[in-house]
This record gives C-alpha cells, structure tokens and sequence, in this order.
C-alpha cells in the first residue's frame, strides 16, 4: 500500500509530514518538485513530478490517492482511483461529479472520502458531536425548534485596518464573493445573491468574548440529512458560513460596490488585478500568526424556552512551526488517509465521518491542534 500525495502548496504540508513521519509509505507528486524538496526533503527522497499518466502507471489496488491540488483534479484522480482499485481523500466540497461516483466507487469496494479538512471537515466532525448529543438528551423533541449555526473563519491574529489577511491568492475569496447562498431564517428558505447583503454580529462563546461579523455561504439545506436532521424537525435556522472580524464590512465596502459592477472578460480581467493589489497590501509576513476560529451550535427550543443549547468553539493560532490553518487543513487528511487504510470508512463517495468513535478521534486530535477548544453547555 503507497499513499501517493499530490500537491505541497501552503495547506498541505504538515499533515503530509505527519503521514511519513508515521513512517507510512509515501509518495510525493507536485508539480515543482524543488518546491515539494524544500517543504518535505528532509523527511523523504520520493518525490516526483506531478504528472496523470506517471501516477496512474504507479496506482495499485488498496493505494491511496490524496489531492490537495486545485479542484479541476479531484474527480480525474478520483476516476483513476476507482480504475486502479485505490482510494481517494481530498479536503475539498464535494462536487456533483465526484458525487455521481458513488456508485462505481462501491461497485468497485473503494472509498472515496471528501470534505474532511477544516471548514468543510471539522465543522462537520462538531455538528454530528452536538447532533448525537441532542438526540441522546431529555429535551429531544421532534417537535422542538431548532437553530444551528456554523460559523468559521481565518482571520489575522493581529487585526489590520483592512480586517483580513491572505495566504494564499485572494482571488479565491474575490470570486466566493460573487457566489449566492442558501440557508433557513425563520422557518423558511434564505436566498442571497452577495454576501453583504445578509452580514450580521455573532458574539463567540470564547473564553474573553468577541463578537464577529458572518454571512451565509453557499447551499446549507443539503447539510441537514447529513447532519441527521429529522424530516419532521421544525427548523427555525441553519446555516453554514463565513465569520470575519468585526469593522470587516466597513473595510471592504468599497470592494463590495466595485464587484457588482464587473462584468465578463473585463470583469475577471479586474479581479485579478484586484487579487494582485491585495496581495501585494495584504499579505501574511513570513512567520506572521494567523488565526482561525470556528463556532458550531445548535439550539432547542420548547415553547419559546431553551432546553437544550450546545456550542462547540475552537479557536487557533499559527506558531513557529506553521500556520493555523495549514494544520487545521491537512491533519484531518492525514487522519482520514489512516481510517480509509483501516477501512474505518466504507466504500463510495463520503464526507468527514459521523461514526462517533472516527468523530471522537478526530476532535481528540484537533484539540492538540488548538490553543482552545470547548464545548460549551449553555444551560449549565
């Protein structure tokens, strides 16, 4: 068995460190192999540029592929796992066409495993936590109104006057602006075609508490049935997003009113310069902190009163040895790799794992990841 991963970028590497020094066999693909020599050269020689035939020449049965390379690559190294009888882990959301695998991936006795990185991975590691939690409580109750929310964001350890910094390009960020969202605000269906038009306060339940600015992202409904939600549940709110710091509104409001004028080539001709400027402005320094906070919480609600209300609350910040998010990213990888290898996760096209035993593992290694993490009983 060979775990082959491809891809060494700044989110990659310490959960790719973390496998060899496990001393699992290894194989490194990256497109620049100097790049991937200067991130893991000291742990391994097997290094290899990144190249689709090469790979599959070398995929056998029970292989591993992990792609942490961008999204266009994960359903053709997905495809040539199944082909070769390997498996397949990526951190990324998964797409309607990795989706449409499940049944070959089956057919075939192969896991393909996805979301199970940060944001989406160990979000979704909290909210089956505090979903099993609820259903085992007293105050369960079909009948209950229930509000969840998930709120995650990386943000500057040490806020600047644009409330954001990057570390890697903004054009990622820029673009996600221009995306519709999808949740549910009082018992019904929330559409919204920016971000700034649905930004609101959260007040984190941290140790000093702090209030930040979020926004609903992309389509939160389907997370519902994989949370474990009831048909039957009266759902006041669910939402999945994005937590920025607060004053970030009244920071880039002038790139807000610039980004619903763009249009076509132009338009992306723009952003890029946009992404180039920010770059050059707002950029992490080298050895720069960062930071990232996550908040998943679910409330029940009886007749208008509180009878059950749970929050899980990380926050993180990078050190000498790395970035926060780099860690927070590509540990939960690594970890899906070795359950994938222990065949903890069953065959066909999966995110982050709900089985409690993988779930308490998980959060188990999270909470050495960051310098806190609670979960928070708010009726004791």
């Amino acid at each position: 068995m060979t775990i082959h991963w491809c891809g060494t970028g700044l989110s990659a590497i310490p959960g790719l460190r973390r496998l060899i020094e496990a001393e699992h066999p290894v194989t490194v693909w990256n497109r620049t192999t100097d790049k991937a020599r200067e991130a893991v050269g000291d742990l391994t020689s097997d290094i290899r540029a990144f190249d689709m035939d090469a790979l599959k020449a070398e995929l056998k049965a029970g292989d591993v592929v992990v792609s942490m390379l961008p999204g266009d690559w994960h359903v053709p190294l997905a495809e040539a796992a199944i082909d070769a009888g390997a498996h397949f882990v990526s951190s990324s959301y998964i797409a309607p066409e990795m989706r449409a695998l499940d049944d070959k991936a089956k057919a075939a006795g192969v896991s393909l495993v996805n979301e199970v990185g940060l944001d989406p991975g160990i979000d979704h590691l909290m909210a089956h936590k505090i979903v099993a939690d609820y259903r085992a409580s007293d105050a369960y109750d079909p009948a209950n109104a229930i509000s969840f929310t998930s709120y995650c964001g990386g943000i500057p350890k040490e806020p600047n006057p644009f409330r954001y910094k990057f570390s890697w390009s903004p054009l990622g960020v820029l673009k996600a602006l221009r995306s519709p969202s999808r949740s549910i605000r009082d018992f019904e269906e929330l559409r919204v075609n920016r971000p700034w038009d649905a930004i609101s306060s959260y007040d984190a339940p941290l140790p000093q508490p702090e209030t930040f600015e979020v926004y609903p992202n992309r389509d939160s409904v389907p997370f519902m049935a994989d949370y474990g939600f009831g048909e039957a549940w009266q759902v006041r709110t669910f939402v999945r997003g994005t937590l920025r710091l607060d004053g970030w509104t009244e920071a880039w409001t002038p790139v807000f009113r610039e980004i619903e004028t763009l249009e076509g080539p132009e338009g992306e001709a723009r952003l890029k310069e946009m992404s180039d400027q920010f770059w050059k402005d707002n950029a992490y320094a080298e050895g720069e902190a960062d930071r990232v906070v996550l908040c998943v919480s679910l409330l029940a609600e009886k007749d208008g009163a509180p009878v059950f209300h749970e929050t899980y609350v990380m926050d993180a910040w990078g050190d000498e040895d790395g970035t926060a998010m780099a860690r927070l990213v590509s540990i939960p990888v690594s970890l899906a790799v070795e359950a994938v290898i222990t065949r903890e996760i069953g065959a066909g096209v999966s995110p982050a794992p709900h089985d409690p035993k993988l779930v308490d593992r998980f959060l188990a290694e999270v909470d050495r990841l960051a310098q806190h993490l609670q979960l928070v009983d708010h009726l004791k």
